[in-house]
């Protein structure tokens, strides 16, 4: 099969269109032919050498899939109601730049109606960052009001939808007033334009000085303090990326006057039963959201496999507003 291969840690120049052999689905997986590959931030770090792949896991990057069922394990499809030649997206602790991909069972969920492979590819790693952070991890609720820091990235445009589908108020940070401007339209309540204004002065603005329920944060780093200062009583903080940095200093006295919570996590390393509940919870709760259109994937730009180094290079931009996919043939 086709794969796109890191041929050494550097720039996108480093991804290449190889040749590797067809993988075999073991006890509980299937075999994935695949139209459509997500392209999400954890593919860069560890193009770059800075997210190790976890141990049993493809060294081919990729972390989300649509396609066809090719084969799998019969009694696993059949509990879990698919059958060979199904349409799934899944999501997966790698592999998933290539023509033919592996993948958990209890990690893939049927291609929403209505939606392209390439919208669905687009789906599973947002989706389940989103609905294990924000609905699990710190239980956003009807009423209360997200902070979305990176509001129009892969993971912004998922929180801003799924946040607002549930009743929440949401504020997001972006880079640019087109930024902004694009995250108001998927129904964002205000988006600050963090170059010109400072988030946190906004913040307390916003909301006359209360402050908001929930924060996600991408960023780590000087952001952790100031988010802090804006975080309403019995608020929570939720970190899933540090893109400004591991290390922060905050005022620990204001976690204990307003009883704050300051948590985070990552996906990829979790086990598969972790991952198949998330995948439950969202056929539950966000796939009729899906399919009865009140969300939508957000696809920025679409570019075939062998151009993977494109893609990473617009990501690396910050250039884009929602995901990046890869095809492979049609999709």
């Amino acid at each position: 099969m086709k794969a796109i291969e890191i041929t050494s840690f550097g720039g996108p120049e480093v991804l290449r269109l190889g040749a590797r052999p067809v993988p075999v689905p073991g006890v509980g997986e299937l075999l994935i032919r695949v139209s459509a590959s997500g392209v999400n931030r954890p593919d860069v770090l560890q193009r770059t050498g800075n997210y190790p792949v976890p141990p049993g896991a493809s060294d081919i990057p990729g972390l989300e899939v649509a396609g066809v069922i090719e084969q799998g394990d019969a009694q696993t499809l059949a509990r879990a109601g698919f059958r060979i030649g199904d349409r799934v997206c899944a999501l997966v602790a790698g592999g998933g730049y290539a023509e033919f991909c592996v993948a958990p069972v209890g990690q893939c969920l049927p291609v929403p109606k209505g939606l392209s492979d390439v919208e669905a590819a687009s789906l599973p790693e947002t989706f389940f960052t989103v609905w294990s952070n924000v609905f699990d991890r710190v239980r956003l609720q009807k009423g209360e009001t997200l902070l979305i820091q990176g509001g129009s990235s892969g993971i912004g445009v998922t929180a801003i939808q799924l946040a607002k589908a549930m009743g929440s108020q949401v504020i997001v940070t972006a880079g640019s007033d087109e930024k902004c401007a694009a995250c108001l339209a998927l129904g964002a309540d205000h988006a600050i334009n963090y170059k010109t204004h400072d988030f946190q002065d906004e913040v307390k603005r916003l909301t006359g000085g209360k402050g908001v329920n929930v924060i996600l944060d991408m960023v780590a780093g000087s952001y952790v303090a100031k988010e802090i200062e804006c975080l309403s009583e019995d608020g929570r903080l939720v970190i899933i990326a540090v893109q400004g940095g591991i290390k922060s200093e905050i005022n620990a006295g204001l976690l204990l006057v307003r009883r704050l919570t300051v948590t985070g996590s990552t996906l990829r390393p979790r086990s598969i039963a972790f991952k198949e509940a998330i995948a439950q919870a969202c056929l539950k709760n966000v796939w009729p959201l899906i399919e009865g259109g009140s969300i939508k994937p957000v696809i920025h730009s679409t570019f075939a496999a062998a151009d993977a180094a494109k893609a990473h290079a617009l990501m690396e931009s910050n250039q884009h507003v929602g995901k990046i996919v890869l095809t492979w043939g049609v999709a």
